[in-house]
């Protein structure tokens, strides 16, 4: 208990996994957190005694069972095993903490998600910015970035972390802008370091700077960075050479979707129970690298045209090629976790069974690199000129190893034979010795007549004979008692024991020997890192690119068409995810839809609820975010220019936590759009004001889209609403065009046709909506009776409409003498807006204000 002490004053905020015997103990606190997350029995030792502890253990030969079970409810992991064979010691076995295992840092394939990268963050709060660093200690992908808090916020909603690493000072920070859904682990300040973090990181790449890497910029994000390298080392993760380089996210060359829109467009996680997402539908890759990078790509849409038609063409290329495609799917079918088994290579944690896997996946790569050599796309030509075939790794496997290689290699006959001349005149000696013993036996029982006589093994008295007690009487004067049982006994001969000792010691001599056999060929294989990584990341691409080919095929995708324009035009488009969910029968409403920046830039859609107003607005997203990842898309036809950002405001949600209502939050979301948006935006807005009253909601939703009718960057604008006094807008507005979802009104009930027609729509039909809805009759009649009421008030022109309130607002500034509109007019045309600075522009607004008010 001492040295538990001891080792556990090391680790006071890890759970000590404490190897005692063929156990692994935790004690006291640990136990009780222990067994009840394990379901495993709680005992005492010492019971009612000063020393008393609580006690909790498992068999160690469990541990990939319950260590999983600890990190996945969040908990830091010692595992603290025994440094030294019990045998050779006669004072306590001396024990160290071998591996610390966080919900970060994880070699575990029970803890690990083949389709997921269990990603470890790092974040550095600077002055200007902050830095954020990922790794996926389980492949070796290292990532870096900085920007502000909206950026950081996003990224961590992409990538998900595990655990996010911190500096103790920004603790409540953290907290406050990010939200307390991450597992965190708070380091020393002292960490985060710009010095400290430079020497770690060129130490471990063994370079003189970081400009290879493109990341010589970011200091916050190389400190972040370090943190995360320092944490390794502290977590005994020593054995690192697969991390072989660290990338930049470059925030330019992506798409960007604020957190809103990640999280209304639903495309690889959903607040809602058993919804399904993008990524569930668009997932048709064959292996768990192609899984996580179509998640990546998803995650960080591109905006480089050349790069996004490079990937139509292949997938077009496959698509007309369906027999290559097969061909390369059956291949990738038989391709392992290539990032996860050379990343065991690297720390030493791979098992003689997982190296054939690693060699015959290399194996099924040569037959694609045929067939991307011989295929008529650029794309696909440097991908297979890019795979590596490694040869003399696959060769060195093959003869080294068993085929049939056992799941660990203290199981014995993992090399081949032939490696080595020792071993197997080892091998030879030990199967003799094991034909002697059979030999013995039916020698022995012909010699004494003792039929039944057994030459047997066990570990406290190794080979022995045993006679039943009917035989007794048989057994010779030179056999040596060791043992009585109940209806038995056995016995030694001096014969037996010389060939033991031959046997055992050659088969202790054999495991010693097949030990440093397998660590040599492992040492040997980790100079294959590189090629390993790059033929993995490849194929990852190309079951990506497959992936897309599968899902044209099967849902009747099409290439999209990108070109210079600000126009996107989708006709007959699609919502991928709500088709798959229709039945087979039911034919899905496409729908066209067109923007630009000339003639409609804005379309102000007006509808019933259920209508599929929501439906339209997410398609439009969805399929412009398809055709910049590079897949084909849901839709008849589409041709579109580049989209840089996607924001959406869908939907209302609460966040009570920080005490913010529905509308709150709707403005919040919908500031953020205004802030931010650029001439290659993509907006689309539910239902803007509606956590209001009525008049305070058309007036808001009126003056958005006024806004981003006047505002220079006119971004292309999906407008729903169930506000029918918008439809006004059209006639002020040159660039507003109102369409409607439209129905059809029977005497009792409403059609939804779900097709989205030119003009505005009369009223919402909401009523109809209860009644389906199966509201209580008298409930529905009062309503009808009300809105009667209602409409008949409204019609009688008691209240002003926006409309009106509106062309007031102008015809009041109108109404000012002609001298000063003249002087304010002629301030203004003379201005040169584009040379104008942020300050000169309100210094110049506050010489107009002063004029007004003089007047």
């Amino acid at each position: 208990m001492k040295q538990y002490n001891g080792i556990k004053a090391k680790y006071p905020d890890a759970c000590l996994l404490f190897r005692v015997g063929d156990f692994y103990e935790t004690f006291g606190e640990d136990a009780i957190r222990a067994a009840g997350i394990l379901g495993i029995t709680l005992t005492k030792r010492g019971a009612g005694s000063e020393t008393e502890t609580a006690l909790a253990g498992f068999p160690h030969h469990s541990i990939n069972t319950y260590l999983p079970k600890l990190v996945k409810a969040g908990l830091r992991v010692a595992i603290c095993d025994q440094l030294e064979d019990p045998k050779m010691t006669k004072t306590i076995v001396k024990r160290g903490v071998t591996e610390l295992i966080t919900p970060g840092v994880s070699m575990n394939d029970e803890v690990l998600q083949s389709k997921s990268n269990n990603f470890l963050a790092a974040l550095h709060f600077g002055k200007i910015s902050i830095g954020i660093s990922f790794l996926d200690v389980s492949t070796g992908e290292f990532l870096t970035a900085q920007g502000n808090e909206e950026y950081i916020d996003k990224l961590l909603q992409n990538f998900q972390p595990s655990e996010v690493l911190i500096p103790k000072q920004f603790k409540l920070k953290f907290k406050e802008v990010f939200g307390e859904d991450y597992h965190t682990f708070f380091l020393e300040d002292w960490i985060f370091k710009q010095d400290y973090a430079f020497e770690s990181l060129t130490n471990h790449f063994q370079t003189n700077s970081l400009k290879g890497f493109g990341i010589e910029e970011l200091h916050e994000g190389i400190i972040s960075s370090g943190a995360i390298l320092y944490y390794l080392s502290e977590t005994q993760h020593n054995k690192i050479q697969h991390i072989t380089s660290i990338q930049r996210i470059a925030e330019d060359a992506y798409v960007w979707m604020d957190r809103f829109t990640i999280r209304n467009l639903e495309l690889y996680h959903s607040t809602n129970q058993n919804a399904v997402t993008l990524l569930d539908v668009i997932d048709k890759t064959l292996s768990p690298m192609g899984s996580r990078l179509l998640k990546r790509w998803l995650a960080l849409p591109l905006k480089d045209a050349v790069k996004i038609k490079s990937r139509h063409e292949v997938v077009a290329y496959l698509k007309d090629n369906q027999e290559v495609l097969q061909k390369i799917q059956n291949q990738i079918k038989q391709i392992s976790d290539l990032e996860r088994l050379i990343s065991k290579v690297a720390t030493g944690k791979i098992s003689p069974r997982e190296v054939i896997y690693l060699k015959d996946s290399l194996d099924a790569i040569i037959p694609i690199k045929e067939l991307a050599l011989s295929s008529k796309n650029e794309s696909l030509k440097v991908i297979g000129d890019s795979l590596h075939a490694c040869e003399l790794l696959r060769e060195k496997i093959k003869t080294t190893l068993n085929q049939e290689a056992p799941v660990a290699i203290n199981k014995g006959n993992a090399i081949a034979s032939g490696v080595n001349e020792e071993l197997d005149e080892l091998r030879a000696i030990s199967s003799k010795g094991k034909g002697f013993l059979e030999d013995l036996e039916l020698r022995e029982s012909e010699k004494t007549g003792i039929t039944s006589l057994k030459v047997s093994f066990n570990n406290v008295f190794g080979y022995y004979i045993e006679v039943r007690n009917t035989h007794k009487d048989k057994v010779p004067g030179d056999w040596i008692r060791k043992q009585t049982l109940v209806s038995a006994e056995r016995y030694i001969t001096e014969e037996l024991k010389e060939y033991e000792a031959k046997i055992l010691g050659a088969e202790e001599k054999i495991q010693v020997l097949e030990n440093q056999l397998f660590e040599q060929l492992i040492q040997w294989m980790a100079t294959y890192i590189k090629p390993v990584q790059l033929n993995a990341n490849l194929v990852a691409q190309l079951d990506c690119l497959n992936s897309f080919t599968q899902i044209a095929i099967d849902q009747k995708f099409v290439q999209p068409q990108i070109d210079e324009s600000f126009d996107l035009e989708i006709t007959e488009g699609r919502h991928p995810v709500i088709e798959r969910q229709l039945p087979v029968s039911v034919p899905y409403i496409s729908n066209n839809v067109f923007l630009d920046n000339e003639s409609q830039q804005i379309i102000m859609i007006t509808g019933p609820n259920m209508s599929g107003k929501s439906a339209i607005l997410r398609q439009t997203a969805l399929i412009v975010l398809l055709a910049q990842m590079g897949s084909f898309v849901p839709a008849e036809a589409v041709r579109m220019g580049i989209v840089d950002k996607i924001f959406t405001r869908v939907g209302a949600s609460d966040n009570i936590s920080m005490g913010e209502s529905t509308f709150m939050v709707e403005m919040n979301e919908t500031a953020s759009i205004l802030n931010n948006l650029s001439e290659r935006s993509l907006i689309l807005l539910d239902e803007i004001g509606r956590g209001t009253s009525t008049y305070d909601g058309i007036s808001i939703a009126w003056a958005i889209a006024e806004y981003l009718h006047e505002h220079p960057n006119k971004p292309k604008t999906l407008f729903a609403t169930h506000y029918h006094e918008l439809n006004e807008m059209e006639v002020t507005f040159d660039r507003i065009q109102n369409f409607n979802v439209s129905v059809k009104e029977l005497k009792d009930t409403v059609l939804f046709i779900r097709k989205l027609v030119k003009g505005g729509s009369a009223h919402s039909f909401g009523i109809h909506v209860a009644k389906m809805a199966g509201m209580p009759q008298i409930v529905i009649q009062k309503a009808q009776k009300l809105l009667k009421q209602l409409e008949k008030k409204h019609s009688s022109n008691e209240l002003m409409d926006i409309k009106a309130a509106n062309d007031e607002l102008q015809l009041s500034f109108f109404n000012l003498d002609d001298p000063l509109l003249e002087e304010i007019k002629e301030e203004i045309v003379n201005l040169d807006i584009n040379t104008l600075t942020p300050m000169e522009a309100l210094m110049k607004l506050n010489e107009i204000k002063r004029m007004l008010v003089k007047k």
